[in-house]
């Protein structure tokens, strides 16, 4: 999974891509520090995957990754070649969802590009100039689809729905409003829209604004917006964040109790980004590896099964599986599971749930 970090200069966006990732992206009180998108990969913790792994005495672990891409800070005008330009925008038609960190703090030593701290405004500026970059996309995608339908109902159908989304966007709204039957959804998809990808709001607030439940009138604002249009919210401190990134595993339980916390930015911000994209993780459990593997909700066994190779999605057969908390309850013992009729065979149509720890056989 891909996510893309966005934001004006001096927001925390890199200074929060740097603690996430520990990949050492240059953080600087100036904008357009970041010049080329810095690629980070992090671990989703599991700590399903820890109890399997001692249970199975397992020679691996293989967790499931993010990327994260730290995408280059923009201001008003960057559709048309202010700042950096749109050279940001090609970067973020690579992402899954948008990872939008907004500054929600005072601090008289951190420039802000507008001279003034206003978190919707910031959003606003970034929203347009997605809204702007597709407007000229779609409006060259018509002109090619008119061109070229000549009485043929599919394009004329598309046209339509062209300039239905044409007229969203002018509106200022994003596509994700817009009211689709399926097979429309599947059109508007294709056509990688920036501002129809999903987002996640990153409140970034002060070190000593973290506690569980905080919130100041910069992050309401940002909440009450997010609520509206469907989006999720992570307040946390880039700073504090890059703090934690440098503890050692059995320290942070410590920090996080002196802090009042129960767990980090990043969680927050992972779990986020699993819920925004109805993602779940099934897992695989034996001596060599334990391994969790990440589909979205309501994937299917030959595809889920697709996800390891594509050989076991071809042979198909069927799904052998067990929720990781039934397992757990037998002892991690298998066959008193299977005594007990806890295993089950599924087939073709069985939907994969979180958790479930499956082993597919296929035949080719």
């Amino acid at each position: 999974m891909k996510l893309g970090i966005v934001g004006l200069p001096n927001v925390g966006k890199s200074t929060l891509f740097n603690a996430i990732t520990k990949a050492g992206a240059e953080a600087a009180n100036y904008p357009f520090c970041t010049i080329e998108p810095n690629v980070g990969v992090v671990i989703v913790p599991d700590e399903r995957l820890k109890v399997l792994h001692e249970m199975y005495d397992s020679k691996k672990t293989v967790y499931t990754t993010i990327e994260f891409f730290d995408i280059a800070g923009l201001v008003k005008g960057a559709s048309q070649g202010e700042g950096l330009g749109n050279k940001f925008l090609g970067h973020i038609r690579e992402v899954a969802a948008i990872v939008h960190v907004v500054r929600c703090f005072d601090d008289p030593n951190v420039v802000h590009v507008d001279g003034t701290v206003d978190p919707l405004s910031d959003i606003e500026t970034i929203r347009l100039e997605l809204i702007f970059s597709d407007l000229e996309l779609l409006e060259r995608r018509i002109h090619r689809t008119r061109k070229t339908m000549k009485g043929d109902a599919q394009l004329q159908e598309e046209a339509a729905l062209l300039d239905r989304i044409k007229e969203t966007l002018e509106s200022g709204n994003s596509p994700r409003t817009m009211n689709l039957t399926e097979a429309e959804d599947i059109f508007m998809k294709s056509l990688d829209l920036l501002s129809a990808k999903p987002v996640i709001y990153v409140a970034n607030v002060g070190e000593d604004q973290v506690a569980e439940g905080y919130s100041n009138p910069y992050v309401d604002k940002v909440r009450q917006m997010a609520d509206a249009e469907g989006s999720e919210v992570v307040v946390l401190s880039a700073k504090l964040e890059a703090e934690i990134a440098e503890l050692e595993e059995e320290e942070k339980a410590a920090f996080f109790e002196d802090l009042g916390i129960k767990e980090s930015g990043l969680d927050k911000l992972i779990k986020a980004s699993y819920h925004l994209l109805d993602l779940i993780s099934f897992l695989t459990a034996g001596q060599p590896e334990v391994r969790a593997w990440t589909i979205r909700r309501g994937t299917k066994a030959p595809q889920a099964a697709g996800k390891i190779h594509t050989d076991f999605e071809k042979g198909f057969i069927r799904a052998e599986t067990i929720p990781y908390e039934k397992l757990i309850a037998c002892g991690g013992n298998l066959a008193t599971a299977k005594e007990k009729g806890l295993v089950r065979s599924e087939g073709k149509e069985y939907e994969v749930r979180d958790g479930d720890i499956i082993h597919f056989l296929f035949n080719i």
